[in-house]
């Protein structure tokens, strides 16, 4: 059981005429935070908390995203202890993870939860650190999406599958083969558990990075991580598409989607569509023709 850092951000507003809304704040401090290693957060009145593994803490780091936090009219005390992760495990089944209803199709919970509505397509998700569970607007927005597709028979690969819960509902619609690669141990290790609990273990889970990418092939590419990974990654995603696949993107806001379309562009693919949620988190489909 891998030990982790947790980080309390507490935010106090310099007035209330300077500081930007405290939501907005928090999400774009957690977009700061994942992209330096941080993978879950959960946010309790004006404190974010974000964890990351003991090996992957770095105070340097830290101290560079509070330094370069891009908001004005803050004031952010930051404290960290270490904590293990079967403590933060049962922390977080007893006080964060709630059952969701996404759309009127799906239902994801955990398997201590009772009283699950009746849904056509229903996810157990255990997430012991693994970030996505459905709650965060990027996760959902892409399960709403996975919804509307015909996904039978078509190749899908989840790239930084998390908890593997989109290639979980990529499965139960009928895609085949699906593929989920995942470049933290441990939270690969839960993929691995919670694809054979929702009865699908012939999901190839693999760990590693985007090279694990070699000799793949897709007719839906999803890759839920952030902004730069994503335009460091994506040329390596774009070689996996058949003719007429669609790339399914988010982590990142509706003012990156310029940059990583015009990325996308030069290797072939063109924005279909993109939706946004809570505060304005993107969701962007392209397509490979």
């Amino acid at each position: 059981m891998n030990n982790y850092i947790e980080l309390q951000l507490t935010f106090s507003p310099l007035s209330e005429s300077t500081a930007t809304d405290l939501t907005t704040a928090t999400d774009v401090m957690s977009a700061c935070l994942a992209n330096v290693g941080y993978e879950s957060f959960v946010t309790e009145g004006n404190t974010l908390s974000a964890y990351i593994p003991v090996g992957g803490y770095s105070q340097s780091e830290l101290s560079d995203v509070m330094q370069s936090f891009p908001l004005e009219g803050w004031t952010i005390e930051a404290n960290t202890k270490e904590i293990e992760g079967e403590d933060w495990n049962a922390e977080w089944e007893k006080n964060y993870f709630q059952p969701i209803i996404v759309g009127t199709e799906c239902v994801i919970h955990s398997s201590f939860h009772n009283d699950i509505p009746q849904c056509k397509y229903d996810i157990v998700i255990d997430p012991k650190m693994a970030f996505g569970t459905g709650h965060h607007a990027t996760t959902s927005q892409i399960i709403s999406r996975l919804l509307t597709l015909d996904l039978e028979n078509k190749s899908v690969i989840d790239m930084g599958t998390g908890t593997g819960i989109l290639a979980i509902l990529a499965a139960m619609r009928g895609a085949k083969p699906v593929t989920a690669i995942e470049i933290d141990p441990f939270a690969e290790a839960n993929a691995r558990e919670n694809v054979v609990v929702n009865g699908h273990p012939e999901i190839e889970v693999l760990l590693g990075d985007a090279a694990r990418l070699e000799g793949k092939h897709a007719d839906v590419f999803i890759a839920n991580i952030n902004r730069n990974i994503i335009l460091n990654d994506l040329e390596r995603y774009a070689a996996t598409l058949n003719p007429g696949a669609i790339m399914i993107l988010s982590g990142f806001y509706e003012s990156d989607i310029p940059m990583i379309a015009a990325k996308a562009e030069t290797l072939g693919l063109q924005e279909q569509m993109h939706t946004t949620q809570g505060d304005d988190w993107a969701c962007l489909t392209l397509i490979w023709r």
